[in-house]
């Protein structure tokens, strides 16, 4: 292979090659051109994405840690704080999708612990094609069993996520992974490098082939001949992870770490380059000196292999005896690879000579691209809805029970009975409502924590879906009681290099500040996944937002199940509501067209803050968001939820229902919409309440019986609306 060849095959350009030798004065070797392609890769180096980044907020009141590190850090009260933080996995889940996923979880764990954070909850974000094809079937059940395979074992509990299907995802799945850790503000760790001499430290598994040049396939687009490159898929051990967690914490406690970093994409190289760089300082590693799983592996393969469940310390000389010692009673590999020094390069040496030599902040400083914002012509074909070539239904019945069978709109409860949810104890509300809730011991102080994501509305309207999918989680962290915080962002995006992919990228990006700034919730951490596409196509633009709340009282929460017989149902309202970019559109009329009607961000957060108020003021119990489905479909999530039907008043919905069609009042979308249900005795308070806040509200219906009524339009037995919803996932 000819040089050309070679720096191509790694991914890297005629351009950056060029800046490679610029940059170093010469030609770099094999093993440090390696070291470049893995971290100038779209991965680990946001070539595309950094120029764009920069207009998210980042700063707030609750802020301790923004992008930079690990994970993102926010104050929650009390001298607690969490650590968060959400990443993707979508490459290596579509060629080997139990350990693509199972790696996923273990990777943003390390991420928390990286902190000096403890691991307490898990979330997901996953989006696979339609489950009509074999393939999709396939990539949906391993996933969701490598999700529980690993955090099962590991023991951190998987609370909350979501999941939908469509066409766009065939053949490249997303699968994005959250975790939350809780930490003292005082033992919050960071991973800069300092002081010459302290020694490198490696803790956890041994190094193996597995994910060699992992980062650098995660940064191409999928092709027929990815499912040959199963080598760049890291394999994980839950059980070491666990062992590697309990140790790292310990050795934190005990004050024997300088900083601690996680080994994930690019495996060593990315660790100790981003530590040096960060303090100024080089980091030499004795390549020699890493504990190997495999014989005759070279350097470059050392430095580059992503091997699971590995963590990188510094550690001052005097101390190293003790932290060794811990390795070896958690029946983990701990070895001493390496120093600190002065001259500010990453150097890679074995049996004393040195065979790679780069300077850390070169490798920490991937070039970057800024492309012209382009307009696609597309978004003008989609923009305008015809509602005349829309039949209305001539069975509501008939609709709403396919619409509830979808499995856009089922239960996921076939889902998360994988997981093991409960494990800590901390879990206050379990999967199925609109957020997890969390408590933390000893206080009465509780967090809530969603993710979600609008593909379907991003590709239709870039700017809006953006905002849009920061609002539900805004609305969704509402509905339990939570103050939105703070968020992370996982950005789930095609080829760059194309302008309708990058077109998407930026006006998302700048939708999704706009609500940041609107709803004062900084993003604190996040990753971008590009390249997400296949000969087939591209991905929906799909950037998922995991958000966490604060509860100042955990006992004061909501979920969405109706509670009692007779509860007055109350609906909070922004319309008109509209069919355009809905699941009805595409679930029952095969269309996906329209532009969604785009997020009234302040109405947004007015109703939603009104809404939380209602909770922890002790008036609410029962709460839910409109959102997929609309109007029909929320109130029967609420119905089964609870056990007890409910029977709606349609002459109090239907003046609004708009253009005289009923099918957009019951299954059209909207924002800043929502449904309550409070007992007689508390209505005269409710409504002084609302009164006060000024917002638009109706009663629109009581709770009771086993049936399912809205008016003359839809009448069913509970137990039929429970069978749809409840309907088996996995086909």
């Amino acid at each position: 292979m000819n040089l050309e060849e070679t720096y191509s095959s790694l991914g890297l350009s005629d351009h950056e090659y060029d800046r490679i030798i610029e940059l170093l004065g010469r030609a770099p070797n094999y093993l440090e051109l390696s070291l470049f392609s893995v971290m100038w890769s779209e991965h680990c180096g946001y070539k595309n994405s950094r120029p764009l980044l920069r207009r998210f907020p980042n700063a707030g009141p609750r802020v301790l840690q923004g992008p930079g590190e690990n994970a993102g850090v926010v104050e929650v009260g009390e001298g607690w704080a969490l650590a968060f933080k959400v990443e993707s996995h979508n490459h290596p889940s579509a060629v080997e999708p139990y350990e693509g996923a199972a790696t996923g979880v273990g990777g943003i764990i390390r991420d928390i612990l990286a902190m000096g954070a403890r691991p307490v909850a898990l979330l997901d974000s996953l989006r696979f094609g339609p489950l009509d094809e074999e393939r999709n079937r396939y990539l949906f059940k391993e996933v969701v069993r490598g999700i529980g395979g690993y955090g099962n074992a590991v023991g951190v509990p998987t609370v909350g996520g979501e999941v939908e299907f469509a066409r766009a995802y065939s053949g490249n799945p997303l699968v994005n992974a959250m975790c939350i850790g809780l930490t003292r503000t005082e033992d919050l760790v960071r991973s800069r490098a300092t002081g010459e001499e302290n020694l490198v430290v490696l803790l956890g598994s041994k190094t193996g082939r597995d994910g060699i040049h992992g980062a650098t396939f995660a940064s191409d687009e999928l092709t027929q001949e990815s499912e040959a490159r199963r080598s760049n898929v890291q394999v994980g051990d839950p059980f070491c992870e666990k062992m590697l967690i309990e140790c790292c914490l310990k050795l934190l406690e005990e004050g024997l770490l300088v900083s601690l970093q996680d080994l994930g994409a690019a495996g060593i190289t990315s660790s100790a380059s981003e530590m040096a760089a960060k303090g100024g300082v080089g980091i030499e590693i004795e390549a020699d000196r890493v504990p190997l799983r495999e014989s005759g592996m070279e350097p470059y393969e050392v430095m580059i292999s992503e091997s699971q469940e590995r963590m990188l310390a510094i550690v001052e000389p005097a101390k190293v005896d003790g932290v060794l010692e811990a390795a070896e009673r958690y029946e983990l590999v701990g070895a001493v690879i390496g120093r600190v020094a002065d001259h500010g390069e990453l150097r890679v040496k074995t049996r004393g000579e040195t065979v790679g030599s780069v300077p850390a902040g070169y490798l920490a400083d991937a070039p970057v691209y800024e492309r012209d914002v382009v307009r696609p012509p597309y978004l003008d074909e989609v923009k305008t809805l015809d509602l005349t070539s829309i039949p209305e239904p001539e069975d509501y019945n008939e609709i709403l029970l396919r619409l509830l069978a979808h499995p856009n709109l089922c239960s996921r409860r076939e889902i998360f009975e994988q997981y093991d949810h409960q494990v800590g104890t901390d879990t206050v509300v379990l999967p199925g409502a609109d957020a997890a809730v969390m408590r933390i011991k000893g206080t009465n102080l509780g967090f809530a924590a969603t993710t979600d994501g609008r593909g379907r509305h991003c590709y239709l309207d870039p700017k809006g879906g953006g905002a849009a999918t920061v609002a539900e989680a805004y609305r969704n962290l509402s509905c339990v009681g939570a103050e939105p915080i703070a968020i992370t962002n996982c950005l789930n995006f095609g080829s760059p290099e194309k302008r309708e992919n990058y077109y998407q990228l930026a006006a998302c990006i700048e939708g999704m500040a706009e609500a940041c700034e609107v709803f004062g919730t900084p993003v604190v951490s996040g990753n971008v996944s590009l390249y997400n596409e296949t000969e087939a196509g591209t991905v929906y633009p799909t950037p998922v937002v995991g958000m966490v709340g604060v509860l100042e009282d955990v006992s004061r929460h909501a979920t969405p199940g109706f509670k009692r017989e007779g509860d007055r149902v109350v609906l909070i309202v922004d319309f008109p509501v509209s069919l355009a970019g809905s699941e009805y559109l595409e679930v029952v009329h095969g269309g996906v067209a329209g532009a969604p009607k785009s997020p009234d961000l302040a109405r947004e957060k007015e109703h939603a803050d009104v809404v939380r108020r209602l909770i922890t003021d002790g008036l609410v119990d029962t709460a839910h968001d409109v959102s997929g489905g609309g109007l029909a479909v929320a109130l029967a999530e609420m119905a089964v939820a609870g056990g007890i039907g409910v029977e709606i008043d349609e002459t109090e919905i239907e003046p609004k229902f708009g253009s005289g069609r009923k099918d957009i009042g019951l299954f059209g979308e909207t924002g800043a919409h929502f449904l309550i249900a409070v007992p007689e005795e508390r209505w005269m308070t409710l409504q002084r309440s609302l009164g006060v806040a000024g917002v638009p509200y109706d009663d629109i219906g009581r709770t009771g019986g086993d049936r399912f009524k809205i008016g003359d339009l839809i009448d069913l037995e509970l137990e039929d609306v429970e069978e749809a919803l409840e309907r088996d996932l996995f086909p």
